[in-house]
């Protein structure tokens, strides 16, 4: 379990908003005692401001953009890049699509992402890392580069290691130890 410190408050808003127990079927078919809808907190407004707070405090100076698949990056992307703003610091936000849009502009991303920008890479709440994989590949083929892929949440314990073998380094905020659970790896 990580030293909570500063990250206590949260971690209360998602044991107390966003965390269910029970018998469920994740998106990988293998199931578990626990599910996380990390948007319950992303999405309140005390949430937002613990969610953009803590990630504020975990990205590399350096980078220029943050955003990754959506939905789950989504919510995480914009509110960080809009509080950063408030406080003087420029950072783009934007989603990668989970197929091209073949009509307008095309492509996968939608938003500020431009070639050469130092990218992190977010979502809401990670089991395995593929979803995180594909998003570092999208970004990597716009031009941009990877500082970092950060999560709220590490429900699986495996991201660090997929995302590690591509030489991109990964943080969350909290991990399923942390709100109590055993990670639900492979």
């Amino acid at each position: 379990m990580t030293d909570l410190g500063e990250l206590e408050p949260l971690r209360a808003h998602l044991l107390a908003h966003s965390i269910r127990t029970g018998d469920f079927v994740l998106k990988s078919g293998r199931k578990s005692k626990w599910f996380i809808d990390s948007k319950q907190t992303i999405c309140r407004p005390d949430g937002i401001l613990l969610v953009a707070e803590a990630m504020l405090a975990v990205l590399p100076e350096e980078a220029t953009a943050i955003g990754g698949m959506t939905m789950g990056a989504d919510p995480v992307a914009f509110i960080t890049a809009g509080v950063a703003a408030t406080r003087g610091r420029a950072l783009k936000a934007f989603s990668v699509r989970k197929e091209t849009k073949d009509h307008g502009g095309g492509g996968r991303i939608a938003g500020a992402l431009d070639q050469g920008d130092r990218v992190v890479v977010t979502e809401d709440t990670v089991s395995r890392g593929t979803t995180f994989l594909e998003a570092v590949h999208v970004v990597r083929e716009a031009g941009a580069e990877v500082v970092l892929a950060v999560a709220v949440v590490d429900r699986g314990g495996t991201a660090a290691d997929i995302l590690g073998a591509e030489g991109v380094p990964f943080r969350a905020l909290l991990s399923g130890p942390d709100l109590g659970f055993d990670f639900d790896g492979p």
